[in-house]
């Protein structure tokens, strides 16, 4: 455990996290878009990846990374809007639930990208189990695409205003911060381990799923 002036808000997994997201969403909007589908395949695969790692991590990652520490109940959520400031650190108790909210809407989109098929250039891995579904599947991972880029946009509103108001943000997101707590900081060999095992567990449920019936 690190002393208190050197422990950081943000760790470096976290971090590595946060704006690996932003590359890859941006790669596989534009690749959707251009019809580069292999590219968009292998950007939902790595969202998927990430995603699993943040679940572990946040379970198992430093104080500030897990959910513990910033999942509060609905009496903390109303009395941060009737405030609207949050002294504390770490995420407060609205932007919580925003991260959640995040993680849940990325892991549908990949899942549902597994699934998805447009007839035209794209055949997800397990399209052929979607059934008489795949137009409900392609429909929801079009909607839940506008959903995350509704969720990203109240993410930047929110920066804004917090900048506005004398507080950044982004910093701390770039650089860790400075925890005023002592905190528990885990081991980024943990992060890399907890990374692979997510990679290996897509992999693994992937292997296992019936393949298509060969074509007569």
């Amino acid at each position: 455990m690190q002393s208190p002036a050197t422990t950081a808000v943000w760790d470096l997994p976290t971090r590595l996290f946060h704006w690996s997201l932003l590359p890859l969403f941006i790669a596989a909007w534009v690749s959707a878009e251009e019809g580069y589908m292999e590219v968009h395949e292998w950007c939902g695969y790595t969202v998927l990846v990430l995603v699993g790692f943040r679940i572990l991590w946040g379970f198992a990652g430093s104080s500030h990374s897990r959910f513990s520490s910033f999942l509060r109940g609905p009496a903390a959520v109303l009395e941060y809007f009737k405030r609207g400031e949050w002294s504390g650190e770490g995420h407060n108790p609205a932007g919580g639930w925003s991260v959640v909210a995040m993680l849940a809407l990325l892991l549908s989109q990949g899942v549902s990208g597994l699934f998805n098929e447009d007839d035209i250039a794209f055949s997800g891995p397990l399209a052929h189990l979607a059934g008489d579904l795949a137009d409900s599947v392609n429909e929801w991972h079009e909607l839940n695409f506008n959903l995350l880029l509704a969720m990203t946009g109240v993410h930047v509103i929110a920066v804004l205003l917090y900048l506005r108001r004398g507080k950044n943000l982004v910093r701390p997101m770039v650089t860790g911060g400075m925890a005023g707590n002592r905190t528990v900081t885990a081991s980024p060999w943990l992060a890399l381990a907890l990374l692979a095992a997510s990679a290996a567990l897509l992999w693994w449920l992937l292997s296992l799923a019936p393949k298509p019936a060969p074509f007569l």
